[in-house]
């Protein structure tokens, strides 16, 4: 099954060519780098690394994730997703691959291990967030990760519609709720190397963002 990964990157220039380097021979057809809008050399270092770069001048994250979507090409399987700022690490795309190339998920998450490496406010309202999803919907997941891994034919499905950072909570319930198997499993995690997280980086914007997750999990239950 053919697998493309999709990189939203925003002003990355300095970390997203070593990220396209370093994912793993033969685990994904492609890369497919989204530029949102940047104002410095992102488009052009992910270029000479090797990918292919598609343009979202929208800001925001879902935004780049569904430019990157739209541009997967007709054969693709499996899309796989993974942040450019240098936090996960692409040696581990074949860990959330696996379970969907042997038939045993449609979706799978990379659960961070944090280890105090994450800023604690953010950490815990993520992991609140996730909890309230896994208790309402009845999904095995302890985080939002943004290293997954998720069957095409499915992602066209689910008729993504948040543009902002409410897309991988919107992904996982809709899928959800479609009844998809749905897996984790533990990836690691570290700091951004590159920008500071308008997301985790403040109390005020964890707060903001904890709001954005819930209110996207209850909008993608009724759109569904």
């Amino acid at each position: 099954m053919k697998a493309i990964l999709i990189v939203p990157a925003l002003n990355e220039a300095a970390v997203i060519g070593d990220l396209v380097r370093r994912v793993p021979r033969g685990a994904v057809a492609e890369v497919v780098v989204v530029d949102n809008g940047s104002t410095d050399a992102t488009a052009a270092v992910a270029r000479e690394a090797g990918a292919r770069v598609v343009s979202e001048p929208r800001r925001g994250y879902g935004a780049a994730c569904f430019a990157g979507v739209g541009a997967l090409p007709s054969d693709a399987g499996i899309a796989v997703f993974i942040d450019a700022d240098g936090s996960q690490h692409p040696e581990e795309i074949p860990l959330v691959l696996a379970p969907v190339l042997a038939g045993r998920a449609d979706l799978v998450l990379g659960a961070r291990r944090l280890h105090g490496r994450h800023p604690a406010h953010a950490a815990a309202g993520t992991r609140l967030v996730a909890r309230f999803v896994a208790w309402r919907w009845r999904v095995p997941i302890s985080d939002f990760g943004p290293l997954r891994a998720i069957r095409a034919d499915l992602l066209q499905r689910l008729n993504m519609r948040d543009r902002a950072s409410g897309w991988p909570v919107e992904m996982v319930v809709k899928a959800a709720v479609l009844g998809a198997r749905i897996l984790e499993v533990p990836v690691s995690h570290a700091p951004r190397l590159a920008g500071r997280s308008k997301v985790s980086g403040t109390l005020r914007g964890t707060i903001g963002a904890g709001y954005g997750f819930l209110s996207a999990a209850l909008r993608a239950a009724r759109d569904v």
